[in-house]
């Protein structure tokens, strides 16, 4: 990827599956490429794969090829809705899931051989805790922590928010309430977590967006089709859009710190410590 450009990276977790972590991946990644932007999304679920899936792409290559050396990073990507281009992951292969800190290191190098220059890398992590997803977190610029209201989401969001904070110094996390009824549902979920963020960690966190309950983000799911390319008035992109024009007011990196190259001097340093 050249130097001559910064690039903001912003990584999506969210605790546990079944939030709606990857739409949100996706729909936040084609309106920040509306709005002017170029963008890359990296489906950084390595073993279980599918932001292609979701949004109706064949992957004939993708990272495991990329690791094996079979392939380079630019002869795997796609082409996404709007523009964006997308890095495929595997699906259904154990190893990839199992990567060690070399392993990861050799991965993610290979992204310095990118030839477009991208304005922002959307990662869309794997659920859980692993090493890997802690990396990625770990070396993002701002990491997007996706919750829905229910017990369970809660508290795997808040765990993952101590881990973050207590072990890997992230400061820049900032929260999504999905699926909610209404805005004051959204800010009630956000004034939740927080509130117990504050209070157990000394320093809350940043609220995002709120994503309504939307019939024409489930049409588009079952239509393989992001909600915002299909439906752009409706409800759902209308929070993804406005998620994005925050996303785009935040203060953009210096050269050094966008280059993925920074992502390999994380891993050499928690290998080393």
């Amino acid at each position: 990827m050249s130097s001559s450009k910064s690039v903001q990276v912003i990584a999506l977790t969210s605790g546990k599956g079944g939030v709606g972590k990857t739409n949100t991946a996706v729909n936040m990644a084609l309106a920040l490429q509306k709005a002017g932007n170029r963008v890359l999304l990296l489906d950084a679920d390595l073993g279980l794969a599918n932001v292609d899936v979701m949004i109706g792409l064949y992957a004939t290559y993708n990272l495991s090829h990329v690791l094996s050396g079979e392939k380079r990073i630019n002869e795997i990507l796609l082409d996404g809705p709007g523009g964006i281009q997308v890095v495929p992951a595997s699906s259904g292969v154990k190893s990839m899931a199992e990567l060690n800190e070399q392993q990861m290191g050799y991965l993610i190098q290979a992204f310095s051989e990118l030839n477009e220059e991208y304005d922002y890398l959307i990662i869309d992590t794997a659920a859980g805790i692993s090493s890997g997803v802690l990396s990625f977190l770990q070396a993002a610029h701002h990491v997007v922590v996706v919750v829905v209201d229910e017990p369970s989401s809660i508290t795997d969001a808040y765990a993952m928010i101590k881990l973050l904070r207590r072990d890997y110094d992230v400061n820049n996390i900032w929260l999504v309430s999905n699926l909610v009824d209404s805005s004051e549902q959204g800010e009630k979920l956000f004034n939740k977590l927080n509130g117990v963020v504050e209070r157990f960690l000394g320093e809350g966190i940043n609220y995002l967006c709120a994503v309504p309950r939307d019939t024409r983000l489930s049409e588009a799911n079952q239509r393989q089709k992001a909600v915002l390319e299909v439906s752009p008035s409706s409800k759902s992109s209308k929070a993804y859009q406005r998620a994005a024009a925050m996303v785009s007011r935040w203060p953009k990196p210096n050269a050094a710190r966008g280059q993925m190259e920074f992502f390999v001097e994380r891993l050499i340093e928690r290998a080393s410590a």
